[in-house]
């Protein structure tokens, strides 16, 4: 797994060619490493991603969006309006970020 820090987040990225097993992987260590921190996984590079493998970090970003914090996934393959409403996707890091970063506001508002 590659990993990127940043001032309000962390950028996971699969350094092989699985999905599933990448997301196996999180599903096991997010909640051990990364309990604390603003995630932002880049899948720019599953070109092929549809919804079937999306739904695959459904139940991860659950998870880790109840304990107050961001999770956002970067892919800019998948077809905007096939996208379930409970998860955020966004087609670049950069947009990735400002999410991170609105959501850390919204949370300091008391929202």
């Amino acid at each position: 797994m590659k990993i990127s820090r940043y001032e309000s987040y962390i950028v996971l990225g699969d350094q092989y060619e699985d999905l599933l097993k990448f997301v196996d992987y999180l599903e096991r260590v997010v909640p051990l490493k990364f309990e604390k921190d603003n995630i932002v996984v880049d899948l720019l590079k599953y070109k092929d991603m549809n919804l079937t493998k999306l739904l695959e970090f459904l139940k991860l970003s659950n998870y880790h969006r109840s304990t107050k914090h961001s999770f956002v996934i970067v892919n800019n393959a998948i077809n905007i309006d096939d996208i379930p409403e409970e998860m955020i996707v966004v087609p670049t890091l950069e947009e990735a970020g400002d999410i991170v970063e609105m959501e850390e506001i919204e949370r300091d508002l008391g929202f």
